[in-house]
């Protein structure tokens, strides 16, 4: 199960550099790609702002 971004998302680009598929999109409120995204966690465990949880 992909993983997915909350409200709790402060958009600060974090996660993006961290992504090794490039699943996640930029905007108001970040954005992962569940067909894209292989549930490693990297960015769960790079988000500053916990707002990355498992779908």
């Amino acid at each position: 199960m992909a993983h997915v971004i909350n409200d709790d998302c402060i958009a600060c680009g974090t996660c993006i550099d961290e992504c090794p598929v490039g699943a996640i999109a930029e905007g108001d409120i970040y954005k992962i790609d569940p067909d894209v995204c292989t549930d490693c966690g990297t960015c769960a465990d790079a988000c500053p702002s916990e707002a990355i949880v498992e779908a």
